[in-house]
């Protein structure tokens, strides 16, 4: 009887084993691995709508100053067939406007902008411009852009349709520009003012891109794009819209 009683307690307590501590251990790791990528994934996601959400608000105020420092719609450098910077238009407007948010503190300004202007329709008495605002995040102090500039601006790079392939696929015929426009990079045709959003540049062939729509410029054309810094890094580029603006 004492001995039937022993062997009772004996197995009531036996603990677990080390394959089940293993096992436990693993699905733990598994499953806090998942929550970890979702988290991250989360944060990701909640810094890209903030930052498209204040892009809009950077972008309304650029098309404001646009009106407010004005273009002359009779200027010869307005075409309806190809884009022009909003700088080279009106060159009286000063470098902070070009900012956001308008403080006197250089610490305080998160974003910047740029413009590009066409006109509407052909003619003298037209006063209607399709005006195109690149939206960009904030740069260093010491950043500095293709074409020497501190801040990131539309630089235009040729491009040509590949001919029998898909409508969607240009190729980039400036070599020393490819690195310019990557996934995610949104262009602007010169000729049209449309906007594309690019899917991919082929990895096998750097000189090709894949839009996300069928391309409707010209067979030889060339695009806006923001690019990269001088030898390097995160692409600036946030949104790119477009409004129509009488004057």
């Amino acid at each position: 009887m004492n001995k039937k009683l022993n062997m009772n307690l004996s197995a009531k307590k036996r603990g677990f084993s080390l394959i089940e501590v293993l096992m436990a251990v693993g699905t733990l790791a598994i499953g806090m691995s998942f929550i970890g990528g979702t988290f991250m994934a989360g944060i990701y996601l909640s810094t890209l709508s903030t930052e498209r959400t204040v892009a809009a608000v950077v972008a309304d105020e650029a098309f404001a100053k646009v009106r407010l420092y004005g273009v002359k719609p009779a200027d010869p450098n307005l075409a309806i067939d190809r884009s022009t910077p909003f700088e080279a238009l009106n060159t009286g407007v000063p470098p902070d406007e070009f900012t956001y948010p308008s403080t006197k503190i250089q610490s305080d300004k998160q974003y910047s902008w740029s413009a590009l202007c066409r006109s509407l329709y052909p003619g003298s008495t037209n006063r209607l411009v399709q005006v195109t605002v690149f939206v960009s995040r904030k740069v260093g102090s010491g950043t500095v852009y293709p074409g020497g500039v501190s801040r990131p601006t539309p630089v235009e790079v040729g491009v040509s349709l590949i001919s029998g392939g898909n409508q969607s696929t240009l190729r980039i015929i400036e070599p020393d520009r490819q690195a310019y426009i990557n996934d995610g990079s949104k262009i602007v045709s010169d000729r049209t003012g449309d906007i594309y959003r690019v899917v991919q540049r082929n990895p096998d062939a750097p000189d090709t891109i894949l839009l996300d729509r069928a391309w409707e410029g010209g067979s030889t054309d060339s695009v806006w794009v923001v690019p990269p810094p001088v030898g390097g890094g995160r692409n600036p580029g946030i949104v790119v819209y477009q409004k129509v603006v009488q004057f």
